[in-house]
C-alpha cells in the first residue's frame, strides 16, 4: 500500500468542520476575492458550465471565507463564487473561519495545486509570494504545500525566464517541462528564439532538451577554440619579439599558416638565417 504524501497544515483550511467553523449563508456581494490568489486566468466556458451545473444540482461544496474588514475574503472556492455571481444569486453557502494571512495564503495555493488549476508560472509566483511576504525558505514552503524542496526550487527558476517566454507559458503554448529546459539556456536571446521555435513547430520537451544540449556543446567548443586562439596569439608575439618583426598564426593547432612580416631586405635575410639555424 502506497502512503500518500500529506499536504501540510494548510489543507485543514479547506475542510469544513474544523474548530471555530461557522456555516452560514453569506451575501455574494460581501465577499471579495483573495488578493493572494495565484490563479490569474479563469476559463469563461468552464465557469458557465459550472454555473449551469449549480443551477440544476445546487452547490455541492460550500466556499471557505474569513472575516475581513467588515466583509469576507475568499479562502477557497473562487470559481463557485464567480458562478453564483453569474447566476445573480444573493447568498452563497459558506464556511466562515478565522485564519491568519499565512494560513489563508497557503490554503489558496493548496486548493489550486490539488486541482491542477495553476500554470507553471502561476505556481512559481505563488511560491515566491509566500517566501517574500512571510519570510519562508524554500524548505518551509515545500513542507507547507506537500512538495519536495527540489520541486519548489525548479519552479522558482522559471521566474528568471525572459518575459516573452513566460508569456508563451501563460498562454499554454509551452508546458512546465519546456519551461524547465529553457531555464538552462544562459542567453536571453537564445532562450526566446528557442521558445518561439518550440511553440511554432510543436517541439516536445525532449526536443527542447536536445536543442539546449546541442547549444551547450557548441558554446563549450567555442570557448575551447577561444582558449587555443589566445595561446597561439601569445606564441606568435613571442616569436615576433625574437625575430624583431610581426608574426601572425592563422588557423588551429592542427592546421594553418604562419605569416612573418618584414620591411627590408636585411630583415628578410635575418629571418631566413634564424629559421635556418632552427632547422626550419
Amino acid at each position: 500500500m502506497v502512503k500518500k504524501r500529506g499536504l501540510g497544515r494548510g489543507l485543514e483550511a479547506l475542510l469544513p468542520g474544523g474548530p471555530g467553523d461557522e456555516m452560514r449563508e453569506v451575501r455574494v456581494e460581501e465577499i471579495r476575492p483573495n488578493p493572494r490568489q495565484a490563479r490569474r486566468q479563469f476559463d469563461e466556458v468552464k465557469l458557465r458550465e459550472l454555473a449551469a451545473s449549480i443551477e440544476v444540482h445546487g452547490l455541492v461544496q460550500p466556499v471557505v471565507v474569513r472575516p475581513r474588514d467588515g466583509g469576507y475574503e475568499l479562502v477557497s472556492g473562487e470559481r463557485r463564487w464567480r458562478a453564483y455571481q453569474a447566476l445573480g444569486r444573493e447568498f452563497i453557502p459558506a464556511v466562515v473561519r478565522e485564519m491568519s494571512d499565512e494560513e489563508a495564503a497557503v490554503a489558496v495555493l493548496i486548493e489550486n495545486l490539488q486541482r491542477e488549476d495553476l500554470n507553471p508560472l502561476e505556481e512559481a509566483l505563488a511560491y515566491r509570494q509566500l517566501m517574500d511576504e512571510f519570510g519562508l525558505t524554500q524548505e518551509e514552503v515545500a513542507r507547507r504545500v506537500g512538495k519536495s524542496r527540489a520541486a519548489v526550487a525548479n519552479a522558482l527558476r522559471l521566474l528568471g525566464l525572459p518575459e516573452e517566454v513566460r508569456q508563451l507559458i501563460e498562454e499554454g503554448k509551452l508546458s512546465a517541462g519546456h519551461a524547465r529546459a529553457l531555464a538552462g539556456v544562459g542567453s536571453e536571446a537564445e532562450a526566446i528564439r528557442l521558445a518561439r521555435r518550440a511553440a511554432e513547430e510543436g517541439f516536445s520537451v525532449r526536443d527542447v532538451e536536445e536543442a539546449v544540449r546541442e547549444r551547450a556543446g557548441r558554446a563549450k567548443r567555442a570557448r575551447k577554440m577561444g582558449a587555443d586562439d589566445e595561446e597561439l596569439r601569445l606564441a606568435a608575439e613571442e616569436v615576433g619579439r625574437s625575430l624583431g618583426t610581426r608574426v601572425v598564426i592563422r588557423g588551429s593547432r592542427a592546421r594553418g599558416k604562419v605569416e612573418i612580416s618584414y620591411g627590408s631586405e636585411n630583415l628578410l635575410w635575418r629571418v631566413l638565417e634564424l629559421l635556418g639555424r632552427a632547422g626550419c
